[in-house]
């Protein structure tokens, strides 16, 4: 059987189902062989003990029975032993043997029989034939009897046997019926097995069939998972790489898609400015002047594109913040901010106020959101206007005395490549934006977008953090200071 099992496990091209059932049949047969074998056994030595203790009794009172008159047997003939379903037989030391009258069974003598005869020890316990051909238990004990008129005992083995028959019938029918139900206990551990097998595997099977639609049809489903077990989680983790694998799916498509879409323009206008400056080569068809113009356009224009190449990548990643060692403090990533916005509005007046606001973040990925957020309002401010810069608290809030942003587009103004009608005829992609609201979020906090009290725009963005300083990184919930509303 256990060669059986390991051929069949040995085969790798068998359904996991199969396998599984044999190893479940195959420990259920083992432990019914184990316990049918082990009941046989007992049972054969209960009985065979039985037997010889009945036996012995026997012999102990034939022994009485017979002392004196030893060699005639007292008178005990073969009839009468039949009634007690034993036969009898007295074996003197010199190997002569005495049975009953009568044309009973006849038990054989051996030399185990002989040696107690004439050393007197011990007993024996035996399963012999007789002379009907049949199978008896037979034991012999010692026995000393002294004559009328003898001067010393002589010594004898008294030996008495009962058939085997009833016992092995009884035996038998015990092979019989745990074999029998053995086999059945194992036809029905397989079947068991078989439908535990196809219950407990069929998570796997659900899997298995949702990698092939993904191959078949690439649809990223989802599977719904059930119950609580090991397989569940199995299937949680599927389900959460198949959203990984879609969450990068769909970047890579907008990446491409906006790639396209934006790069288009900046490409074409390069182009046009490169095929004039060829055209002028070989023509000579500029005036004075256009060609120092046209070079110009294509350094901005190779400015504006790095740029958009650069935020596309930014936004394409989905990246969570590490946790830098260092606390931050907000007031220097804002300054630095501050400083790289007025070289891009000399004109303006920068009015800035900051109160301490230590995190646990980015600086870089911060200073560049910040100054996406001051670029904006460099872009839409009169020429004098005023900025104000203010962090207070964990709000940090940014105004200018633009035109502001109309009601309609407050709720797009984070979108990726959303420009309002006001913003079409100014330099920009429409990615800053949405690489503050990523920025922001990904560091825990949030943007919003509003009018200022002078008309102008007004950004507002909440970072939790804290107006001390953290002594240490542990310092942080999540790797980002824990500050309440």
């Amino acid at each position: 059987m256990i060669r059986w099992v390991r051929s069949v496990l040995s085969v790798t091209n068998r359904p996991l189902h199969d396998r599984l059932m044999a190893l479940i049949s195959a420990a259920v047969a083992s432990a019914v062989a184990i316990t049918g074998i082990a009941a046989y056994l007992i049972t054969t030595f209960a009985i065979y003990d039985q037997m010889d203790r009945e036996l012995l009794a026997v012999a102990d009172l034939t022994g009485k029975w017979i002392a004196g008159d030893a060699e005639s047997l007292g008178g005990l003939n073969s009839e009468a032993l039949a009634t007690a379903n034993v036969t009898m037989m007295l074996v003197r030391a010199d190997g002569q043997t005495f049975t009953p009258e009568g044309d009973g069974v006849k038990l054989q003598s051996t030399s185990v029989e002989l040696a107690i005869a004439r050393t007197q020890m011990g007993t024996s316990a035996r399963t012999g034939v007789a002379s009907d051909g049949q199978s008896y238990r037979i034991v012999a004990v010692p026995f000393a009897d002294l004559p009328p008129g003898a001067t010393s005992p002589v010594y004898y083995a008294l030996v008495m046997g009962r058939p085997m028959a009833p016992n092995d019938q009884i035996l038998r029918i015990l092979a019989f019926s745990l074999l029998t139900f053995g086999l059945l206990a194992v036809l029905l551990a397989g079947a068991i097995g078989w439908v535990i097998a196809r219950s407990g595997l069929r998570p796997i099977q659900r899997l298995t069939e949702a990698v092939t639609r993904v191959t078949e049809t690439d649809q990223l489903q989802p599977i719904e998972p059930g119950g609580g077990d090991e397989l569940t989680d199995l299937t949680g983790a599927f389900n959460t790489m198949m959203r990984s694998l879609y969450s990068s799916r769909e970047r890579q498509r907008r990446l491409i898609a906006d790639a396209g879409h934006e790069l288009r323009t900046p490409l074409t206008s390069l182009r046009t400015n490169v095929e004039l400056l060829i055209a002028d080569e070989r023509q000579g068809m500029l005036p004075e002047g256009a060609r120092a113009e046209i070079l110009r356009d294509i350094a901005a224009q190779l400015g504006e594109f790095t740029q958009l190449i650069g935020d596309l990548v930014h936004l394409s990643r989905d990246e969570k913040v590490e946790a830098h060692p260092e606390p931050i403090d907000l007031r220097d990533v804002v300054n630095n901010a501050v400083t790289r916005a007025k070289r891009r509005g000399p004109g303006l007046i920068f009015d800035v106020e900051t109160e301490p606001l230590y995190l646990v973040g980015e600086p870089d990925s911060l200073e560049r959101a910040i100054t996406n957020l001051l670029d904006n309002a460099v872009k839409f401010s009169p020429p004098g206007g005023r900025i104000k810069v203010r962090l207070v608290g964990d709000r940090l809030r940014i105004s200018d005395e633009g035109p502001g942003i109309a009601e309609a587009d407050l709720p797009h103004v984070f979108d990726r490549f959303y420009r309002s009608d006001k913003a079409r005829t100014t330099p920009g992609s429409g990615l800053g934006l949405s690489i503050v609201a990523q920025t922001i979020k990904s560091h825990g906090g949030w943007v919003k977008a509003g009018r200022a009290a002078s008309g102008g725009a007004e950004f507002t963005v909440r970072l939790p953090g804290s107006a001390e300083p953290l002594d240490s990184p542990s310092d942080t919930t999540g790797g980002i200071p824990a500050v309440t509303e």
